[in-house]
């Protein structure tokens, strides 16, 4: 392939990186507007973008092949080093929100598992009320008689259980919030 050739496709693949390289112009050039991790991350992307543009560069005026290679490896490791920088930053930035967010609370925050066990409570007795009910439903069905209408006895076996056990599922899970959000604080 001719060089010419590899650097004209590599400038058209550059070129239709604007939809990437624009916006990440617009954020690093609204200044403080933007926080620092975007402005770093949007360096990134332009310096993402700018690589494959100056490796076109080069391939076109530089004879040997290491020439457009290094510029290709320098470019990605400039790259990736900002884009380590912008997630660390974000990090950061994300951290002191949360700590002032924090410090604005009268109240502390609310635990890890405030609604989380009257969940998992609520799943696990509906979940063993169906399991119950298909297992009455299916030893109603294999023991009955053999001319077939006993399959609405099971039906409303199946459902009779259901209801009783969503009935105790959902009493348990309200009682578990009340008692929950009527803790004094």
């Amino acid at each position: 392939m001719s060089r010419v050739v590899l650097a004209l496709g590599v400038a058209l693949v550059t070129a239709a990186g604007c939809v990437w390289y624009l916006p990440a112009l617009a954020d690093v050039r609204a200044g403080a507007d933007r926080p620092h991790s975007r402005r770093t991350g949007a360096a990134a992307c332009l310096m993402g973008w700018a690589t494959p543009a100056a490796t076109a560069v080069v391939l076109l005026v530089s004879q040997p092949w290491w020439a457009p290679a290094s510029v290709a490896v320098a470019g990605a490791a400039l790259t990736i080093g900002l884009r380590i920088r912008a997630a660390v930053q974000h990090r950061d930035e994300t951290r002191e929100i949360a700590a002032h967010w924090a410090a604005l609370r009268h109240t502390p925050p609310p635990d890890r598992w405030s609604h989380g066990p009257s969940r998992y409570t609520f799943a696990a007795l509906l979940g063993g009320g169906l399991v119950t009910a298909v297992t009455i439903a299916a030893l109603l069905l294999a023991t009955g008689p053999g001319d077939g209408g006993h399959w609405l006895m099971a039906a409303t076996t199946s459902a009779a259980v259901v209801g009783v056990f969503l009935a105790i599922a959902t009493t348990r899970t309200h009682l578990a919030r009340k008692h929950t959000t009527s803790r004094p604080s």
